[in-house]
């Protein structure tokens, strides 16, 4: 099977790579990268360096992100990447099977939009969620509708896609593909985690992401202010991640840097990557933000998140959840709920593993 794999993020990308492995060491198949969006920004951490450390064949790399985060300017975005995947998609047209692709990022949908003339056929991994405080929610539901083959992290999203299909075919629950690598990943311990990223780790660190809101009018850059309030009220270090390339992420960047100056242990990245980031998270106090990784990974854990605002409102989550406003009172009031429950002993509605198994075998009696 000829499949090229769409990624435009880190986020993406980490969650595709126990597949990605099991896609290239199968001669089944004939996988090829196209790797675009914030992997080739110097903004976002040049993350296209992670994917050619691993060895992945990149068939192409399209550079089509517009610097800035204003609504201009993913705008202008989407119609460059829509512009420039018209030719590759001119290219790859006759000796392509299946193009996978992940998720609900305003670049993979202007990517997949410009497949549609060419008839391509699209496998998509994570539809059927909602998400109403993020835009991303329109284009999750969109991409959905453009794609043949659709693997569902859980049993309601794929009750949905059925719904919004008006059928079942080709619909398939196979839980969270990030659940995988959590089985096979080499976590770091906190010494290592030290050494490798210059930061120490330990079970009174705070994990934190924060990405924007972007529906609603909401102030971003207000929003990671109260937040940082918070934060100036408490003794836990604290490991801040950077938001995605979304509207007024980098308010929200230039909040965390001003953090980093005023608090001790507080520490800022572009990204820690997949091992670092899940290894913070296995040895953290908890995780703190609105990032789907909150929602889904961290119950594998056994850790309790802090989910703030209304970025994953309606998302499917478990009882390690706990959901507060964008207020400095109901932030502390959840972390000291935190410090209360000790570990989250219960488990993780997306899954427990097996989900590339589950897809390959699924690839495999596609054409079978």
């Amino acid at each position: 099977m000829r499949i090229k794999i769409l990624t435009s993020s880190r986020a993406d990308f980490g969650i595709l790579l126990p597949l990605l492995n099991k896609l290239f060491r199968d001669d089944f198949f004939q996988p090829e990268l196209i790797v675009f969006g914030a992997h080739l920004s110097h903004r976002y951490g040049y993350t296209l360096q992670e994917i050619e450390s691993h060895g992945f064949y990149i068939y192409d790399k399209v550079d089509s992100l517009i610097e800035g985060d204003t609504p201009q300017a993913l705008a202008d975005s989407m119609g460059v990447t829509t512009l420039k995947f018209s030719s590759v998609w001119e290219r790859v047209k006759d000796h392509t099977d299946i193009v996978l692709c992940l998720g609900d990022r305003f670049e993979m949908h202007a990517a997949l939009l410009a497949s549609i003339p060419f008839n391509i056929k699209i496998a998509h991994l994570h539809g059927g969620e909602t998400s109403l405080g993020a835009i991303d929610n329109y284009f999750r539901h969109s991409i959905s509708l453009m794609s043949k083959y659709h693997f569902t992290a859980t049993e309601k999203a794929a009750s949905k896609v059925s719904e919004m299909l008006g059928s079942d075919e080709h619909v398939y629950h196979v839980g969270a593909l990030s659940l995988d690598k959590l089985q096979d990943i080499p976590l770091l311990d906190p010494e290592t985690f030290e050494k490798t990223y210059q930061i120490p780790l330990s079970e009174e660190t705070l994990l934190l992401t924060f990405h924007p809101e972007t529906v609603g009018g909401v102030d971003n850059g207000d929003s990671a202010e109260v937040i940082a309030h918070a934060l100036m009220g408490v003794t836990h270090p604290v490991i801040i991640t950077m938001p995605n390339a979304d509207f007024e992420g980098q308010k929200i960047k230039k909040v965390f840097l001003e953090l980093t100056d005023k608090r001790p242990d507080t520490y800022l990245v572009d990204s820690l990557g997949a091992v670092g980031y899940f290894s913070a998270m296995k040895y953290c106090k908890c995780v703190i933000g609105n990032s789907s990784s909150g929602i889904i990974e961290a119950a594998s854990f056994n850790k309790y998140v802090i989910n703030i605002g209304e970025r994953q409102k309606s998302r499917e989550h478990g009882d390690n959840v706990i959901h507060c406003p964008v207020s400095k009172k109901a932030i502390l009031d959840a972390l000291e709920s935190v410090n209360m429950r000790g570990a989250y002993q219960g488990d993780n509605l997306y899954g427990c593993g097996g989900t590339s198994d589950k897809i390959i075998n699924i690839l495999k009696s596609i054409v079978a």
